[in-house]
């Protein structure tokens, strides 16, 4: 039985194979893992105003060692066992409306319920977002190469890369060599090829389909408060776009939060920061 309290907020898959400021990460396949054995730093203080739902998403973590999806995940299947999730949630927990929370990829199943279900939220925390992915991938690639103009390994490979995507070393080699601008010297290595390459062969049609995502163009008014989370030094979801789409979205409320020492997972790089300014939309209200 689930403890109730007031507020419920369920967080989506968060980021993974991601940018951090840590000297040392775990990085994962995103989308396609679970961070529930991390969550306790950067949930301790909200489980305090919340009843927090993490969940595992189709063919990751708990949900693939207990029912392996019988297709290959889609963002549309996503996004609808978003919406069962939460209409279960609702229902057990006797509440009309949750709080919402996605990190990085998380965010395509978030403004998807903002958009089509916006009767279901309180509010939501959309955190170092996807917003015009492709338009993010380009920023990506044109600052590693200036940054990697001196390395002619990174240079040979980061020139191969085709934006749109057209193969699975494309995405490959983007993000080998913003880790390793990151300092994760270990993604050199054949085991990082092979285990990322081995990723792509499930979820590269799903992430093919997030960079066609333009939110700029499909989702100018919504109907429930956003709040956004955006770290300073991310540039893999472009703080520049995330900063100019918030300008413009007509909400009945919005903020935006900088953290000013987080990468691209600002829960992992600020947690106590990011527990804090959650609990603050809350009591602002």
């Amino acid at each position: 039985m689930i403890k109730k309290r007031l507020f419920t907020l369920l967080m989506l898959p968060l980021s993974c194979f991601a940018q951090t400021n840590s000297a040392v990460s775990n990085e994962k396949n995103c989308p396609g893992s679970s961070m529930m054995k991390s969550a306790v730093t950067f949930t301790n203080t909200l489980k305090d105003r919340f009843t927090i739902v993490q969940w595992d998403q189709r063919h990751a973590g708990k949900t693939l060692a207990l029912n392996p999806s019988p297709t290959q995940p889609s963002v549309a299947q996503m996004e609808q066992d978003t919406y069962q999730v939460i209409r279960f949630l609702t229902k057990e927990l006797k509440q009309e409306k949750i709080y919402l929370l996605g990190s990085s990829w998380g965010n395509v199943l978030g403004f998807y319920i903002v958009k089509h279900h916006p009767e279901l939220l309180h509010a939501y925390y959309a955190s170092n977002p996807v917003i015009s992915q492709l338009s993010s991938e380009k920023e990506l690639l044109k600052i590693l190469k200036d940054h990697f103009r001196e390395d002619t390994v990174a240079t040979k490979e980061l020139v191969s890369v085709h934006i749109p995507f057209k193969i699975d070393e494309d995405l490959f080699y983007l993000r080998k060599w913003l880790f390793y601008k990151d300092g994760k010297k270990y993604v050199t290595s054949n085991d990082f090829k092979k285990g990322f390459l081995q990723w792509s062969k499930t979820w590269s049609p799903a992430w093919n389909d997030v960079m066609k995502i333009d939110l700029p163009i499909t989702l100018k008014k919504v109907d429930c408060p956003v709040y956004f989370f955006e770290g300073k030094n991310d540039i893999q979801t472009s703080t520049a776009i995330t900063q100019t789409y918030f300008e413009k979205l007509k909400t009945p409320k919005k903020a935006l939060f900088l953290f000013e020492q987080s990468g691209h997972q600002i829960h992992q790089d600020e947690p106590e920061k990011f527990q804090h300014v959650i609990i603050e939309t809350l009591d602002s209200k």
